[in-house]
């Protein structure tokens, strides 16, 4: 008589954070829990620390030039692509929306956003050059021409709701225009980001374009704010935050920009457009003398 066969164990998910193009935990190896909309325990989720942050953002330095260089039309290409990764696995990002309080409609509907904010940035990415550039009249036998370019690395402080929308709609804007990401996801419900950096390192994204972090707020944005090789800072802040930040920023000489929470606006047409890539680009003013 053969004995019983034993139940099998399933091998559960380990989440990690995104850096460098590379899948990892923690430095400080510390770990928070979340727990789904019915309160059980779903998973240890890393708690990043300063140096996590500090490693990001020289992951996204080095990562910058060759992302700046790309033609615009790569670029595209390569956000397209990672809207074709979110809609093949649209079943998994929505049920881990619900997972932790979404209406299945609302998640539903907050995916497919994302999905068209995507595509909406990359038929941008090719485009914005010709309606922020100018040609400029001058008094001398010269062009003179305003062209833009990145900025550099940009710090993301996304919101808690909507999680997954409201990173998307703010780290596509930034790296359409050649910049590089360090985010810090959704405190509250950060599982959604981590499988969006499973999908970034699918996406022909290269390694460090996009670095996604995990932790707590009230540890992290202060760094952000000060760190001094940050170009600028785009953020989901109460007023404490805000002022931190603009403080940091000023200390060292960082753009800011700051946004509502949302809720369903999230959704709008309004959440996207140019003015969102005005506002992470520099312009720089170039003289050509004329038969040169």
């Amino acid at each position: 008589m053969s004995a019983p066969a034993m139940p099998r164990i399933p091998v559960t998910k380990t989440p990690k954070v995104y850096i460098g193009g590379a899948f990892v935990r923690s430095e400080s190896a510390r770990t928070f829990k979340i727990s789904g909309a019915d309160g059980a325990f779903f998973a240890n989720i890393p708690q990043c620390s300063r140096k996590d942050l500090r490693n990001a953002v020289e992951a996204a330095a080095k990562a910058g030039p060759g992302w700046a260089r790309r033609t615009a039309y790569n670029r595209a290409q390569i956000l397209y692509r990672l809207a074709e990764m979110i809609e093949a696995r649209s079943e998994e990002l929505v049920g881990s929306l619900v997972r932790f309080g979404a209406a299945p409609a609302d998640a539903a509907k907050g995916l497919s956003v994302c999905v068209d904010r995507l595509i909406h940035y990359a038929g941008w990415a090719d485009k914005y050059e010709q309606l922020l550039g100018s040609v400029n009249p001058v008094a001398s036998r010269h062009f003179n021409f305003t062209v833009t370019e990145p900025m550099g690395v940009v710090g993301i402080i996304a919101p808690d709701s909507p999680p997954l929308l409201g990173l998307v709609s703010m780290l596509a804007p930034v790296i359409a225009s050649g910049n590089t990401v360090v985010a810090l996801a959704s405190e509250k419900f950060p599982y959604p980001a981590i499988l969006l950096g499973e999908m970034l390192a699918t996406s022909d994204l290269p390694g460090g374009v996009v670095n996604l972090l995990t932790g707590f707020r009230r540890e992290l944005v202060p760094t952000f704010a000060t760190h001094a090789h940050l170009r600028a800072i785009y953020a989901s802040a109460d007023a404490e935050e805000r002022r931190a930040l603009r403080l940091g920023a000023a200390a060292s000489v960082k753009r800011v920009r700051f946004v509502e929470e949302r809720g369903a606006g999230w959704n709008a047409d309004a959440a996207q457009g140019l003015d969102m890539i005005r506002a992470f680009v520099e312009f720089k003013t170039t003289w050509h003398p004329i038969g040169s």
